[in-house]
């Protein structure tokens, strides 16, 4: 199954092992280290100063490995309690303004915010492709509004990942364009990279931080 990921904050996330310079640095120094002290010339051995600071910056290295680790262990304790939380999402209705996947027969629930002062609303809908397949006006309102996946033309559009915006207008003038939400199903919740996700309708894979509103699945 295809998966649309939307474009999110990034979150903080752990560090992959393979990403963390600072073990390997911690290991070669210690090799380094051991390998001058072996072959240092006895007649000219180190200095206890230049030992000294040596040994400080082994130190160092060693706590900020241990302390790598440390927030490593705790971000993924977090993100493990993130999920367990959310687990409850699944199959419930998520408000969020992600890209959307139309069945291609059932109408979405949109949650439209038009803009303050706006005396009218175009809905705008874009295809994969970013190509406007559509533009509707629409009750100048916040109140849900059931969007039958039509085109210009009227005609039905076919099974796919949408994009809608709505533009905003006052007496003809554009006052801006913004995304709109819609209510979609959470299928699943998954820990990833970028933290704790929500799979939704048609493989949309959205940061949990965009969902807005919940509620029980009525369709």
């Amino acid at each position: 199954m295809d998966v649309t990921t939307a474009t999110t904050t990034p979150t903080t996330s752990p560090v992959p092992r393979s990403a963390k310079p600072a073990a390997s640095d911690y290991d070669t120094f210690l090799t380094l280290l051991t390998v001058q002290i072996t072959n240092q010339d006895p007649l000219s051995p180190m200095s206890s100063d230049d030992f000294a600071v040596q040994l400080a910056t082994f130190s160092g290295v060693e706590q900020q490995t241990k302390t790598n680790d440390l927030l490593e262990k705790q971000i993924a304790q977090n993100t493990q309690g993130a999920l367990a939380q959310m687990v409850g999402w699944v199959g419930k209705e998520a408000r969020i303004a992600a890209p959307m996947h139309f069945d291609g027969l059932s109408p979405v629930t949109l949650s439209p915010n038009p803009g303050l002062g706006a005396d009218k609303a175009v809905l705008v809908v874009r295809d994969a492709n970013k190509v406007v397949v559509s533009r509707t006006e629409i009750p100048v309102t916040s109140a849900d509004y059931k969007w039958l996946g039509l085109d210009s033309a009227g005609k039905p559009l076919p099974e796919g990942i949408y994009n809608l915006t709505l533009e905003s207008y006052q007496k003809d003038r554009l006052l801006g364009e913004t995304p709109v939400e819609y209510f979609g199903t959470i299928q699943e919740i998954r820990s990833s990279t970028g933290g704790v996700t929500a799979l939704m309708n048609g493989g949309v894979e959205v940061s949990t931080a965009l969902v807005t509103a919940l509620r029980d699945g009525t369709t």
